[in-house]
């Protein structure tokens, strides 16, 4: 009876035992598990994270490089539209310029109709300290001679002072060389307009009579003495009247009609 007894006492002993090492081979497995779960997730995740943002750039970088490219497609594009805008801009700058010789030489004709007159352009521009000419483009088959006046819508240029068959080259009436008869258009007193070395917009004008009473603002016109300039072209304005000592050699400085940088039609009176 008693030896039953430790038998079935030992057995529950014995069987506690087993569960035990079972339950603890079991949490062993398990922490292991775990463990080495964990260390595979040290290790893998950050190089998948890293995978995944390489992923990303590289697709994000595809979309920079189409947007550089769109970019320089479209600089190329506005850069032609600004190319083709400025060369109608020049057009329309030739046709404008064009347009305004067109109307020099209808306001010309209109104006100087008691003349024969020969349109033409200006093609050169000769200018010194000493010399100030220009060519134009008409000549003897134009029936362009020496000698003969050439004026603008503003006022008196030159006359001609050598011909080809197709080119004339005028004096300017602001050549140094030049002399012109011209009067005071208020008291028609009779002065003499000379070319000055002091700019291509000047004339001086001397032999004043000492009755004449001259004054700034006063406008100078030719007299039609001297056989080449017509009477009544306008020379230019008395900017101001230098007095002197002597009264005989006071002198007045003349701003010209015509201003010379500029002028690009003109018209040659032929009769």
């Amino acid at each position: 009876m008693y030896n039953k007894k430790k038998k079935g006492i030992m057995g529950i002993i014995i069987t506690i035992i087993v569960l035990i090492i079972i339950v603890t081979i079991s949490n062993i497995k398990i922490n292991n598990l775990s463990y080495a779960q964990g260390v595979a997730n040290f290790f893998v995740m950050p190089i998948q994270n890293g995978l995944t943002y390489l992923k990303n750039w590289i697709s994000g970088n595809n979309t920079f490089f189409t947007n550089i490219n769109n970019l320089k497609e479209e600089n190329e594009k506005l850069k032609q539209e600004n190319s083709d805008l400025q060369k109608s801009l020049r057009e329309l700058e030739i046709i404008k310029s064009e347009n305004t010789t067109l109307k020099e030489y209808v306001n010309l004709k209109d104006k100087y109709t008691e003349y024969t007159t020969v349109p033409a352009y200006v093609i050169n521009r000769d200018i010194s300290n000493y010399n100030d000419t220009i060519t134009i483009n008409v000549g003897t088959k134009d029936g362009v001679e020496v000698n003969m006046p050439v004026i603008s819508e503003k006022g008196l240029v030159g006359h001609i002072i050598s011909v080809t068959s197709t080119t004339a080259k005028v004096q300017t009436i602001v050549d140094t060389s030049s002399s012109i008869s011209c009067i005071l258009t208020s008291s028609r007193d009779s002065i003499i307009a000379r070319g000055t070395l002091e700019g291509d917009t000047l004339l001086k004008a001397t032999f004043i009579p000492t009755e004449a009473t001259i004054m700034q603002g006063d406008t100078i016109e030719t007299s039609g003495l001297g056989g080449i300039y017509p009477k009544g072209i306008l020379v230019g304005t008395i900017n101001k009247v230098i007095t002197t000592k002597n009264i005989t050699d006071r002198y007045a400085i003349i701003d010209t009609a015509v201003n010379f940088a500029k002028i690009e039609t003109v018209l040659v009176i032929t009769k």
